[in-house]
């Protein structure tokens, strides 16, 4: 999507829309009010009216975007109303939208770019035969604003955060058996050209730090287990204590010998959310140049059922040498972030760590698709994440911690165990990996039910992988931790 910032007064391309931004309540004029009246248009959030050539207007087809109530506008609701003006003409066989915003100044405009950015994302790389008037046909955007030039300025780091947003969406839209953990981690190692530092540990490298726990998930697999480090020292201090991020890879996820139902283990393409999310962020402090030092890690496998994987009933020892009874191959999540935390926190002595991972589906129980659970043993990080994701429209909601279920994963015969039963079943996964954070400030945010919508209710976000994280975490960033 090409996108261009004009001033009102510049010339309307051919095959133009005009999408016109308009606050609930607003007085229309002459034609374009006997249609919001035969429409029952009244511009409330998220309304639409396409019409057709109206008189006096040169676009092929003017849509009014409800906006709401004009004192509730804000950059995220110009960020919406413009993802809808794309979704109402993108089919249209028209080529260039015009936006027109009811506060044209330039961080409006800015965001909703970005808007139209992030709703005209699609993972078609796969579709051969599809018609071409289900294709869609708007290629350039045009938002016109009173300051051009500020704009512009304001885009910049938007454009690299919808860059971002959309290398997470691929990753995660990838068939498994295109994308696996040596597939990921090429991809990873592709983005040393935006200046990140990344280093590919495989099996041999993980079993001599002593990585039980990440390895035995992978062993029945084909597919060589791997752990991408990735980092970004954007701090005036090169040497400057870290923040970090880790990311549950996994790549495929049958559940192992507990495998999961055939019904719907398609999905579980996704399961490498976490790490998907982490990549993109690292992406998007690169390409915005971020004033901070980073760590991203992934830990990806692939858990699969084979005369070699793990069983209910094998002891692991992870890397912090603790060991863990394996009570469940599908609880497999929390073992690959086991080690994956200790090697971050043991070799980086970071400020904190966020991991991120598609954990649970007890997290979907308890907050349904809409929200992530987060975790943390630090007020503070967990305040500062909270407010990210309210700001940027991925809402977390924070869970408790309670020390009396961290019994439950207690084990007869191992230092722990790998599950603790279906009650809690969120709580208690966050609980193991709070084991091995070694005292760290540390949030765990559960992503189960947010990172893969089918079908999404969020314009800015089609159907599929929503990229979720990259957005929450990269405004936490630029507004706590940067220098």
């Amino acid at each position: 999507m090409d996108i261009e910032f004009v001033a009102a007064a510049s010339p309307l391309p051919a095959k133009s829309a005009l999408a016109r931004i308009v606050f609930e309540g607003s007085s229309l004029d002459g034609d374009l009010a006997q249609a919001a009246a035969a429409s029952r248009f009244t511009g409330a959030k998220g309304q639409t009216l396409d019409i057709l050539s109206p008189r006096g207007v040169e676009a092929a087809r003017l849509v009014l975007v409800g906006a709401g109530k004009a004192d509730a506008y804000d950059a995220m609701g110009a960020e919406t109303a413009a993802a809808n003006a794309y979704h109402a003409v993108k089919t249209s066989g028209l080529t260039t939208l015009r936006l027109e915003l009811p506060n044209g100044g330039g961080k409006n405009a800015a965001r909703a770019a970005l808007g139209v950015r992030l709703a005209s994302y699609r993972f078609d790389k796969y579709r051969t035969k599809e018609p071409a008037e289900k294709k869609p046909s708007i290629v350039r955007t045009q938002v016109v604003t009173t300051g051009v030039d500020g704009a512009l300025a304001d885009f910049a780091p938007l454009a690299a955060l919808a860059d971002a947003v959309s290398f997470t969406r691929d990753l995660v839209s990838e068939p498994p058996n295109v994308l696996y953990p040596a597939e990921f981690a090429r991809r990873v190692k592709a983005l040393q050209s935006l200046g990140l530092e990344v280093e590919i540990l495989g099996e041999p490298e993980m079993m001599a730090l002593g990585m039980g726990s990440l390895l035995g998930v992978g062993q029945g697999s084909i597919r060589e287990s791997q752990l991408a480090v990735i980092r970004w020292n954007g701090a005036a201090d090169k040497s400057a204590q870290p923040i970090a991020f880790v990311g549950k890879g996994v790549c495929f996820d049958t559940g192992g010998i507990s495998i999961k139902p055939a019904d719907g283990m398609e999905d579980m393409k996704w399961d490498m959310g976490g790490a998907g999310a982490v990549a993109g962020l690292m992406h998007v402090l690169a390409g915005r140049k971020a004033k901070v030092n980073a760590v991203g890690i992934l830990g990806l496998v692939e858990n699969m059922p084979d005369g070699n994987a793990y069983r209910p009933g094998d002891v692991l020892t992870s890397m912090s040498g603790q060991t863990i009874e394996v009570i469940n191959t599908d609880a497999e999540g929390r073992l690959v972030l086991a080690d994956a935390v200790w090697y971050c926190q043991d070799r980086f002595k970071p400020k904190f760590i966020v991991d991120l991972a598609t954990l649970t589906g007890a997290i979907i129980v308890a907050l349904g698709n809409d929200l992530a659970g987060c975790y943390s043993n630090n007020e503070e990080l967990a305040g500062n994440l909270i407010a990210a994701s309210n700001t940027e429209g991925e809402p977390l909601w924070r869970m408790p911690l309670p020390a009396q279920y961290d019994k439950n994963i207690d084990s007869m015969i191992a230092d722990m165990k790998n599950t603790g039963g279906r009650p809690g079943g969120s709580i208690t996964a966050a609980l193991f990996i709070q084991r091995f954070t070694n005292g760290v400030p540390w949030a765990h945010l559960d992503i189960a039910g947010t990172a893969w919508k089918k079908p999404s209710a969020v314009p800015t976000s089609p159907d599929g992988a929503t990229g979720y994280g990259v957005r929450l975490l990269n405004r936490m960033v630029a507004e706590k931790y940067e220098g």
